[in-house]
């Protein structure tokens, strides 16, 4: 097997730019781990998404159950949300648009795509939501960590522990200025997030209740920095509706543009504790 099977697709694009570029492999049966992750590792992207449908459906594939599994280049993910959107554009294209069940390995979602003149927009539901507020130690060695002190965090957010598929750490900032000079060492970070079980970091400015920008380093799949993530942005989202955030049912999201890959996210929140988190965007392919 080699990766020319693999489709690349950049997901959470802003128009026929910007996104963040996932790998999406669909076949009858999932390859093996190791060859999973040798083939992510090949592609080089953040995250590929590999899916083989589950059971008989009902004569047709959007009708079918598709288990599905992430990996980074260096480990394997229990969720993706940019991944999943690419996913989601991929089995339209291939299947006609609709909506998707997906079993991952400790969550059951769906995913929907549909045409959009020469773009697919796909939205997803994350798996259920929750957050807690971050241990004292555990933020200071994160602002440490990435060049902040407590002067630059927004007083209104405070750290947290906020999970949405994923587990993240959530940093939301009070200008955007200190936003713009994130910076860190790569293994430092990977360290850091192995040690204390985060997979990224999200740090955030609420540019106004309902729009945020954000950037999401993501060291524990050896990736300096993702343009888009749709998991940290449904645990982002979950956090807001966990501290009664004015968020009006929705925020969106502009992520990327210090990297020069500007995205776009739409989160839409429902009132029920815990409940999932809808992200929606578009995807180009590559």
């Amino acid at each position: 097997m080699n990766d020319n099977a693999i489709l690349r697709i950049a997901a959470f694009s802003d128009g026929d730019v910007g996104g963040n570029p996932a790998g999406v492999w669909i076949g009858d049966a999932l390859p093996d781990a190791a060859e999973m992750q040798r083939l992510a590792r090949a592609v080089g992207f953040s995250e590929t998404a590999f899916a083989a449908p589950q059971g008989q459906g009902r004569g047709q594939e959007q009708n079918r159950a598709w288990r599905v599994r992430y990996f980074a280049p260096e480990s394997e993910v229990p969720f993706c949300g940019h991944a999943t959107i690419a996913l989601g554009a991929a089995l339209a294209g291939r299947f006609g648009e609709g909506r998707f069940d997906l079993a991952l390995n400790a969550a059951a979602i769906t995913v929907e795509g549909r045409a959009d003149g020469a773009r697919v927009a796909a939205a997803l539901q994350s798996p259920p939501t929750r957050s807690q507020p971050a241990p004292g130690d555990l933020a200071d060695a994160a602002l440490a960590l990435f060049g902040y002190t407590r002067a630059d965090l927004d007083e209104r957010i405070a750290p947290a522990l906020a999970h949405g598929g994923a587990d993240h750490l959530v940093v939301a900032l009070n200008s955007r200025a200190a936003l713009a000079r994130m910076a860190y060492e790569l293994d430092a970070g990977r360290r850091f997030m192995h040690a204390h079980g985060i997979v990224t970091i999200v740090f955030a400015w609420a540019e106004t209740p309902r729009l945020f920008h954000t950037r999401n380093p993501f060291a524990s799949g050896g990736v300096y920095e993702d343009p888009a993530t749709g998991a940290g942005t449904a645990a982002l989202a979950g956090y807001l509706r966990d501290i009664g955030w004015p968020h009006g049912g929705r925020i969106d999201v502009v992520q990327g543009e210090d990297m020069g890959m500007r995205s776009r996210l739409t989160a839409e929140i429902g009132q029920e504790p815990g409940g999932s988190i809808r992200v929606s965007g578009t995807a180009r392919k590559m």
